[in-house]
């Protein structure tokens, strides 16, 4: 079974970019323990674009599904917290892993 990928694709305007990294900073160790979770990155828009990626990916499809249902909104701060999105917009992208590579190893005494 292949790896799922989901990619949150936010538009957040310049003035927001603080708070929302601040908020993802806050969340640390929201979704580690989640059931199948296998990896999360926030990456920052260098140039040209003002929108963040949110990078998870996922043992399977069912394992984010069970995230969403129940942990994702704990882990979003919805439970009677009235705050302003930081994001403008949200879109999520969905892509299975059919391949990846890791960097080769170095022998050090070579």
């Amino acid at each position: 079974m292949a790896s799922v990928v989901k990619i949150n694709v936010l538009t957040v305007p310049t003035e927001q970019r603080e708070v929302l990294e601040k908020r993802f900073a806050a969340r640390a160790g929201a979704v580690e323990n989640a059931d199948g979770f296998e990896w999360f990155e926030l990456l920052r828009p260098l140039e040209g674009t003002d929108q963040y990626l949110v990078y998870t990916r996922w043992r399977s499809e069912a394992d984010f599904e069970a995230w969403m249902a129940g942990s994702m909104r704990g882990a979003h701060g919805q439970e009677g917290e009235a705050r302003k999105p930081a994001a403008t917009g949200s879109t999520v992208w969905s892509f299975e892993v059919v391949q990846t590579a890791a960097p080769r190893s170095t022998d050090a005494a070579g």
